[in-house]
């Protein structure tokens, strides 16, 4: 990251505000009206963090809408196995969203798309003189990361920040940031209810990345794996296309 380069911050907003929600959950903080506000506090905690930490000369924030998206009509079953969604949270997104226009920061929502899509979207148009960091509580974000993009994300606290630059998504996670969709092709993801291929967990799918680099280098060189990885990934090759997509 160049000290010169000008900063911009997508910020998602869904993501942080589901983890914001969690984070504070157990604080239980309210109005003297009984409103509830742990998203909102640690959304606005996050963002003045942003603020203080980056000093952005362009911000933006993401939003999903209600509308389905494409992923919703290609694969039925996606997010299905999610749990329904707290009120207490469904309540605090317009307060959130009224600290944004307090900010008077853009918002970028699209219909048919989540607001991880639209981040995706604006940082691979940004001019590679202006360095990206992308707010967010969700680690699918760590595939954008490349030598002008970063992802800017709470560790175990909100004040615990890590900023994943290509070095650190891989020493961390053990994949380049290219590959993670490939991992998840492979390994699925339980959140978004993604199959992946049954049966290769987090260390065969990461060894067969590590020897192969992607998934369709791996099916077009299929005769060198062996034993059961052979007949599982011979078996759900569309699976494995389908949720790589």
């Amino acid at each position: 990251m160049s000290k010169t380069s000008k900063k911009l911050v997508l910020i998602d907003g869904n993501a942080l505000v589901h983890r914001a929600f969690h984070a504070f959950f157990q604080s239980d903080l309210r109005t003297p009206k009984g409103e509830p506000t742990t998203a909102v506090y640690g959304f606005s905690v996050m963002l003045l963090n942003i603020y203080t930490r980056l000093n952005p000369d362009y911000i933006a924030v993401a939003f999903d809408t209600s509308k389905p998206t494409f992923r919703h009509e290609e694969f039925k079953d996606y997010k299905a196995t999610r749990p329904e969604t707290h009120q207490d949270l469904i309540s605090q997104f317009p307060r959130v969203q009224e600290v944004v226009e307090t900010f008077n920061i853009p918002v970028f929502a699209v219909d048919g798309f989540e607001a991880d899509d639209v981040i995706g979207t604006l940082s691979a148009q940004t001019p590679t003189d202006i360095d990206t960091y992308i707010a967010t509580g969700d680690m699918d974000a760590l595939q954008l990361v490349d030598d002008h993009t970063f992802v800017y994300a709470p560790g175990k606290s909100f004040s615990d920040v890590i900023i994943y630059d290509i070095k650190t998504v891989v020493d961390k996670k053990g994949l380049t940031p290219t590959q993670f969709i490939d991992f998840k092709g492979l390994r699925g993801d339980p959140s978004d209810n993604i199959p992946g291929v049954p049966g290769i967990g987090e260390v065969t799918a990461k060894k067969l990345l590590g020897e192969f680099g992607s998934i369709e280098n791996i099916y077009e060189n299929l005769h060198e794996v062996s034993g059961r990885p052979y007949k599982l990934l011979s078996e759900n090759k569309a699976m494995a296309i389908q949720s790589k997509r």
